[in-house]
């Protein structure tokens, strides 16, 4: 990590600066794959397969079925994914819009208008399984577009060394009422789930997390009318800590980040002289005993250690940075949290790991990344809705809207949206003397 000892703002500024446009190459690359997956459907899904994941399919699609894979999951994790996807389904359950939420208003005598929560009818999923089979991010995704009432749920993970799907994910799949997979990993996953191909169908949105090139693709997706939930690109956690906070439990976090990928990141900003001189040989003593070292040391290099005299000073860095995950091991954590406006979910207290998040507390983990905290927020039940308004206009609405219509419309030049009312109160003019 990167010691940094009370930097300037302008300098934090720049090394803040994660945005960043897609490199030439990969985004070729991945117009490519769309390009392909657009003319030849399942069969360029099944040649990339063999590219990319050294697996020769003959079918795309796997049933899920319960007593395929129930033998082959220990029965304490069988009852931590049950255990988890009941606080998931609970959190969630709340963000279902209500009555209240659907609503009509009558704006002026003879106009109402209102709004409605529409579920989308085809969610996309896409499962990572590369480096790590993530049969978390099933329950993250498919509990609330379960809630939201899609009448389909498209699920895509890259098939294991075996040409089938990893055993955990299917068992989740299956627990959670997923009767088919997809096995179709990386661009050409999204590229499939955008157009539709002869065995995966189209969707209308395509959610979950991924690395770089299921980031680049879901973006190219957006560009080709398909919906995404956000671009989820490599993860981060940024860890707040004054003198109070717990030096192993401070390591520890960076590390349960920095396994996900070389390209996560770690920012910690620390009040804490003991922290800041403490932490990088307390990260190398635990990091010894890891078996994703080698990815976790990668990360670690990208990532930020900084020293600031005033938990102000802390507080306006973090928003600054706009962190997917944010950890508060301060004194008065949840003061500290209220003054927290940009990050992705926030960890309050010393009791309260990013791995709970990740897993089982019940918030969902496909959060922003890369600063967008500051314009977003993560998967939620409505992130597989849409709002479709309405508005019902009397005769006598018309008379009093219409010519302010037609006044706005002719200030624009935009003849014909004033025609369009014109002829309407001319109509009404004639029933009127007739």
């Amino acid at each position: 990590m990167q010691k940094l000892y009370q930097p300037v703002p302008d300098f934090i500024k720049r090394l803040f600066d994660r945005k960043s446009t897609p490199d030439g190459e990969m985004l070729k690359k991945t117009m490519a794959i769309f390009e392909a997956v657009k003319r030849n459907g399942d069969e360029a899904v099944k040649a990339y397969t063999r590219t990319f994941d050294g697996v020769d399919l003959s079918r795309l699609s796997i049933p899920i079925r319960m007593e395929n894979f129930e033998s082959r999951v220990d029965d304490t994790l069988k009852e931590a994914i049950a255990w988890a996807a009941e606080n998931i389904r609970t959190f969630h359950e709340k963000q279902v819009p209500g009555d209240d939420e659907n609503y009509t208003l009558d704006i002026r005598p003879g106009i109402s208008c209102g709004l409605r929560y529409l579920p989308i009818e085809t969610a996309g999923i896409y499962i990572p399984g590369g480096t790590a089979p993530l049969f978390s991010s099933v329950l993250m995704l498919v509990i609330p577009a379960q809630l939201a009432g899609c009448k389909k749920i498209v699920c895509c993970t890259p098939p294991d060394k075996d040409g089938s799907v990893n055993p955990i994910i299917g068992y989740t799949l299956a627990y959670l009422g997923i009767d088919t997979v997809f096995l179709a990993g990386g661009a050409q996953a999204v590229a499939a789930m955008t157009y539709g191909t002869e065995s995966i169908p189209r969707a209308d949105k395509i959610t979950g997390p991924g690395n770089t090139w299921v980031t680049l693709a879901k973006q190219v997706a957006f560009l080709n009318g398909t919906g995404i939930d956000l671009p989820a690109g490599p993860s981060e956690v940024a860890i707040l800590a004054d003198d109070s906070a717990d030096l192993s439990f401070a390591a520890a976090d960076c590390l349960s980040q920095a396994e996900h990928g070389y390209d996560s990141q770690v920012l910690v900003v620390t009040t804490s002289e003991r922290i800041f001189d403490g932490l990088i040989p307390e990260i190398t003593l635990q990091l010894n005993q890891l078996p994703r070292r080698n990815m976790a040391i990668q990360s670690l290099e990208k990532s930020f250690l900084i020293y600031v005299p005033e938990k102000e000073d802390g507080i306006n860095m973090i928003n600054l940075y706009a962190p997917e995950h944010l950890i508060i091991q301060m004194e008065k954590p949840e003061e500290i949290s209220e003054k927290i406006i940009h990050a992705g979910s926030v960890f309050v207290g010393p009791w309260t790991p990013e791995s709970a998040g990740d897993y089982a507390s019940g918030t969902n983990h496909t959060l922003p990344t890369t600063g967008n905290a500051a314009n977003t927020g993560g998967v939620t039940v409505k992130t597989f809705m849409k709002t479709m308004t309405t508005q019902t206009i009397t005769q006598e609405g018309l008379k009093e809207l219409g010519p302010r219509v037609m006044t706005m419309a002719r200030a624009e030049e935009l003849d014909a949206h004033a025609e369009a009312v014109r002829i309407r109160l001319n109509s009404l003019e004639g029933n009127n003397n007739g």
